[in-house]
């Protein structure tokens, strides 16, 4: 793009000091956000921390719409929001995690997840900035998030992922399974010997 087109397109965008009805609801939206994954990750309440995961995940949902990634918006609404949280209910409930305050939610290492959070969260964040710095967007091609460019991006660069993370929710379901077999046959066998113990007395 030319000096001239930059010019012409800054002249005609409102600028930071009167941002437009979109980049408002962008601001207020991701901050909300922000509040529902801060709530997630200190709340002692599992089932909370579930249903605020929805409040964040659907957040970000709506942050795609507002970036018109209609196709991406609706992915994550469908398999994070309809099926990862799902996922996680349906494992605290076989895993008969406590529906009330749990204080082993709790490791007491706050601070230490807290600079984990901080070194990774700034390494994301130079890694994406070096990645892109001089990348330019082909505004007369496909919208970026489109059905196509998403396709394309998702079949020739990230296949192995994209299975990965399939194979880990399974895992993880199957996990759950597992250890909700396990408590039941611990509880049938004590509830066993606590009869045979009755009947000898």
């Amino acid at each position: 793009m030319s000096a001239a087109t930059h010019l012409a397109a800054a002249a005609g965008h409102p600028g930071f000091l009167s941002p437009t009805g979109v980049e408002i609801a962008f601001l207020l939206v991701g901050l909300t956000t922000l509040g529902a994954a801060l709530i997630t990750v200190t709340t002692k309440q599992l089932v909370h921390a579930a249903l605020w995961l929805v409040v964040a995940l659907g957040g970000l949902a709506v942050e795609y719409l507002l970036l018109t990634a209609e196709f991406i918006a609706w992915v994550q609404v469908l398999i994070y929001v309809g099926s990862v949280v799902v996922l996680l209910l349906f494992g605290l409930m076989l895993t008969r995690a406590p529906i009330g305050r749990s204080p082993d939610a709790d490791s007491g290492n706050r601070w230490v997840a807290l600079a984990v959070a901080v070194t990774a969260a700034g390494a994301l964040l130079w890694v994406v900035v070096d990645a892109f710095r001089t990348t330019w967007i082909d505004l007369k091609g496909a919208a970026q998030g489109s059905t196509r460019v998403t396709g394309e991006m998702l079949f020739q660069y990230w296949v192995l992922p994209f299975e990965a993370l399939s194979v880990l929710l399974l895992a993880a379901l199957v996990g759950a399974i597992v250890i909700s077999r396990k408590d039941k046959v611990a509880d049938a066998e004590g509830a066993a010997r606590r009869s045979s113990t009755k009947e000898q007395s």
